[in-house]
């Protein structure tokens, strides 16, 4: 299997992570409805800094994100963007979550976000698939 690389102006890389946000206490609240919306929120906000999801999936609690970036982004800054205006939004968006997260940020403080380490991308893939439902 021959990988396509990205590349800009001057370098030619290939960056893969696994994201994994929970919810804050690990309340039971993501469906299918509320998983389509964070994935469209996370688009909408970070694929114009150079972030493309490949995978996405979820369970009651938590989120699996596979993602491709470019190297010149501060991914932590960019992952508290988006939990923040996330938080925000899902909250006003979705009433029902804030009889389990009244005045608490949606998401947990924490994150996992691992590089993928040279795995092949498609085991990566079905693992993620896995963790969903």
């Amino acid at each position: 299997m021959i990988t396509k690389l990205d590349s800009n102006n001057h370098s030619v890389f290939l960056l893969y992570y696994h994201l994994v946000f929970v919810i804050k206490y690990r309340r039971k609240v993501v469906n299918d409805e509320i998983s389509d919306y964070l994935k469209e929120h996370f688009i909408r906000l970070l694929e114009p800094k150079g972030i493309t999801v490949e995978e996405w999936n979820h369970d009651v609690d938590h989120v699996h994100i596979l993602f491709r970036s470019v190297p010149n982004i501060d991914l932590s800054k960019s992952i508290n963007t988006y939990k923040s205006v996330s938080s925000r939004f899902v909250k006003r968006d979705f009433p029902q979550i804030k009889q389990y997260l009244w005045k608490e940020m949606f998401w947990s403080r924490s994150y996992c976000l691992l590089t993928t380490g040279g795995a092949p991308i498609e085991t990566i893939r079905k693992y993620i698939e896995s963790q969903g439902k």
